[in-house]
């Protein structure tokens, strides 16, 4: 690498770190689309296995009572709401020479927010010292076409001792590296690549946050944590390897609930194991789905418990999915089933969550829960602004 001449934007620094041979200066502009909710039709490595529930339910369960009854108590056991996100962008198109030709790769950029909110005597804040914002850089793999072991520190270290950086007091977190191989009977799109780096490392920082309160001995039977999304978490490496480390990955989420907005409606499945999304569309108000439960093959062998809850009405919505939730419990052994009281018992608690709710405020407000909401409007107060964060490149 060479660093003979002086640069202080991000993408010329990188230029010289890296050894391209060109800047193209392309269109600096965000990837993200506006947030709608959304049906994800694509689940096809999802296996549906059997009921994860005590009690062999064939219909929708009735919450209503249950609703009521958690009401009157006053009790919580929903006491931390985590949410993590990330906004993407593209910055720049670099040239890089592979020994035969000069192909040009998109560099991308995102800001990565993880953070999680609590509730004290009924009142929702922030949750000290769990905040974890963070910029990252993703480029190609040809950009260390050495394999140099130190190459993202060394590149890390470059940019954060710019002095355009330094002045403003930012910092690049890390330099991650999407793959270039291509697989011929599918079209690589680099930005996609680029976006899925970010992705993961946001993920890594959202189980990083879960392992934190675990340590801390904040999550139990009486405080659960609500994560915004999907607990469709892949473990790493180390974990597969070490069995110790990988039960200590499922035993860290015995407290942890996933809760999506948007989801396959196909994934439902009727007592013969076949499709049927309209079994979810047909919840009525404050119901549940059974519990069932599956197994995506791309994660491992970990199975999770899976239900739905509806908790606006549907005369009220937009589609019949809108004011629908999934529901996830990462399931610690192969024979665990979860109580059906207590599937009865987080369900009500989730559906009390809806109000106040952000009419107006948000696409997705027909599926939001408040508490996620908030935590969802701290941590994206918390970014820089477009023109701002585009301006460091």
């Amino acid at each position: 690498m060479t660093s003979g001449k002086k640069a202080n934007k991000i993408c010329e620094i990188l230029r010289i770190e890296t050894g391209s041979s060109r800047s193209y200066k392309a269109h600096k502009h965000s990837l993200d689309n506006t947030e709608r909710p959304t049906i994800d039709y694509v689940n096809s490595e999802i296996v549906w296995k059997k009921r994860a529930e005590s009690l062999f339910h064939t219909n929708h369960v009735d919450l209503r009572g249950k609703c009521q009854q958690v009401a009157m108590r006053g009790r919580q056991i929903l006491t931390y709401f985590l949410d993590g996100s990330r906004r993407t962008y593209k910055v720049d198109d670099q040239a890089y020479y592979d020994g035969v030709r000069t192909p040009i790769y998109p560099i991308v950029a995102g800001q990565i927010g993880v953070g999680c909110c609590v509730r004290i005597n009924k009142e929702v804040g922030v949750l000290k010292d769990t905040f974890q914002p963070e910029i990252v850089v993703c480029v190609p793999e040809v950009a260390n076409a050495d394999r140099n072991p130190g190459f993202v520190e060394s590149v890390t270290q470059s940019l954060n001792e710019s002095e355009s950086l330094m002045r403003l007091g930012i910092k690049v977190g890390k330099i991650l590296i999407y793959k270039i191989s291509k697989d011929k009977d599918k079209k690589v799109d680099y930005l996609d690549r680029g976006i899925a780096c970010i992705q993961d490392r946001m993920i890594e920082n959202e189980k990083a946050l879960v392992e934190q309160l675990v340590r801390e001995e904040k999550l139990g039977q009486d405080n659960y944590l609500i994560k915004d999304g999907s607990l469709e978490y892949k473990p790493t490496s180390k974990d597969k390897k070490d069995k110790k480390a990988y039960q200590t990955f499922k035993n860290n989420y015995s407290w942890v609930l996933g809760v999506s907005k948007n989801f396959n409606p196909e994934s439902c499945v009727d007592n013969n194991g076949k499709p049927n999304p309209g079994f979810i569309a047909d919840l009525p108000l404050y119901h549940r789905t059974p519990v069932a439960c599956y197994k995506n093959e791309y994660l491992g062998d970990i199975e999770f418990a899976v239900w739905y809850i509806r908790i606006r009405a549907q005369d009220k919505t937009r589609t019949p999915f809108d004011g629908i939730l999934k529901v996830e419990k990462i399931l610690a052994s192969a024979d665990e089933v979860i109580d059906s009281e207590l599937a009865d018992l987080l369900s009500a608690h989730l559906i009390n969550e809806r109000m106040p709710t952000c009419y107006g405020s948000d696409f997705r407000w027909a599926n939001h829960l408040y508490p996620i909401y908030l935590t969802e409007t701290f941590v994206k107060s918390r970014y820089l602004s477009t023109e701002s964060f585009l301006s460091l490149f």
